[in-house]
């Protein structure tokens, strides 16, 4: 339809929360590296944090069985009941904790329970501070401000293994602190909160019981050293911690979209969101994550191993790269190198400078700190890839940034 008077089109002013939203950028970078490749050009891509292995054959088995039989329909917006029973278990388990099925909500992937919590411990325009960690995954600061709430950084330290000082998180509590965000292991440094770290956390929150804590625990059956271990653990943390978990990274299940969350105090809350939102998740992803839980493990114990593998490859690669340091991660399938020597070599300002230049002239995709939020001050340069890529590719992508910096040094 045309303007009135062959004016230009106008719409009505959007409101300053769709403003606001950030957004992942790894989902940015992909679309740029798939219009590159569509033009011809040949990219090795580190960039999105998928397992790059096919859903386990029992899981697509036990969808096409769901379709079958008619399982097409609503389920109740909590999910159903076997699927919260099965991830009670197996997040009880895990964790050395007693969850409830009750205790458990599904929603459609993990990332809705970052705002729902959010949105459910904050009162917008209240003045409510959120603590986060930075660098971290790009999506708690946005929701953050999209709920009105404060952001308030947390620093993850290099020389602590990325993680922060519990003295920092003391000194950031405030009376308006509603809510502690933690993630290990860790999008985007791959870094684990160990035992002590813990500890210590725990210890600077039993002072402080008007604090909720989401913990992001969608990477916990991907740690290569020791158990894995949880803030919920901790006594007196169960009740007022938000469990986050789900399918997308232990089965490659990314695009299926099946989280859950186990809280037992906000478990209804959450229920009443995703009748809000979503209504309910995909009753044939769900059935098909009761199979992932339930059925046999050999195939997501392989996945772990390969990642492992990768993890030592690109690791050692990586620290053979002139003006390049990378510390060995203790999960998920990411590293975090530190890139400030090569930057400087190249004569590139920053992090973000060098991906641009990694990936239009070496043609390698990764992404850079500022993705994950503001530069940790003193901390110098960092980029990400995800090594949820093959040993050729890892191969071919390491060798590729080598020549290239050895190039123009």
């Amino acid at each position: 339809m045309n303007a009135p008077h062959g004016g230009a089109m106008t719409v009505p002013r959007l409101s300053r929360r769709a403003e606001s939203l950030g957004t992942e950028n790894a989902f940015v970078v992909l679309a740029e590296v798939n219009a590159l490749m569509r033009e011809g050009r040949d990219i090795v891509s580190f960039c999105i944090g998928q397992p790059d292995f096919p859903t386990p054959r029992y899981v697509q088995e036990a969808a096409i069985i769901a379709i079958k039989s008619g399982k097409h329909g609503y389920t109740p917006s909590a999910g159903i009941d076997e699927l919260r029973a099965a991830a009670a278990q197996d997040m009880g388990a895990r964790r050395g904790l007693d969850i409830r099925a009750e205790d458990v909500v599904v929603a459609a992937g993990a990332k809705p329970f970052i705002a729902y919590t959010i949105a459910s411990v904050t009162d917008y325009g209240a003045g409510d501070e959120v603590i986060y960690p930075v660098p971290g995954f790009p999506i708690y600061e946005s929701q953050i401000v999209a709920n009105g709430a404060v952001p308030v950084p947390i620093y993850l330290r290099e020389a602590r293994g990325f993680a922060f000082d519990p003295a920092e998180l003391e000194s950031k509590i405030t009376p308006q602190t509603r809510l502690l965000i933690l993630n290990s292991p860790q999008n985007p440094t791959g870094g684990i909160l160990r035992a002590d770290d813990l500890d210590a956390i725990a210890e600077v929150l039993l002072s402080h019981p008007h604090v909720w804590v989401f913990a992001d625990e969608i990477y916990s059956r991907l740690v290569y050293e020791g158990r894995f271990d949880s803030l919920a653990a901790r006594p007196g943390l169960l009740e007022r911690t938000v469990i986050g978990d789900g399918a997308s990274k232990t089965w490659a299940m990314t695009g299926w979209r099946i989280g859950y969350a186990a809280n037992r105090a906000l478990a209804p809350v959450f229920t009443r969101w995703i009748t809000n939102t979503e209504s309910c998740a995909s009753q044939i992803s769900q059935w098909a994550a009761l199979a992932a839980i339930t059925g046999p493990q050999a195939t997501a114990d392989m996945m772990r191993q390969r990642f492992l593998e990768r993890r030592d490859l690109i690791v050692r690669l990586l620290n053979d790269v002139p003006g390049v340091e990378c510390a060995t991660p203790g999960g998920a399938f990411y590293v975090w190198p530190n890139v400030t020597e090569a930057c400087r070599m190249m004569g590139a300002a920053d992090s973000e400078t060098f991906r641009k230049r990694l990936l239009h002239e070496a043609g390698v995709a990764v992404l850079a700190d500022i993705h994950f939020g503001r530069r940790v001050p003193g901390e110098g340069q960092h980029i990400r890839f995800s090594y949820a890529a093959s040993k050729e590719a890892i191969e071919n992508g390491v060798m590729r940034i080598a020549d290239f910096i050895r190039r123009h040094r």
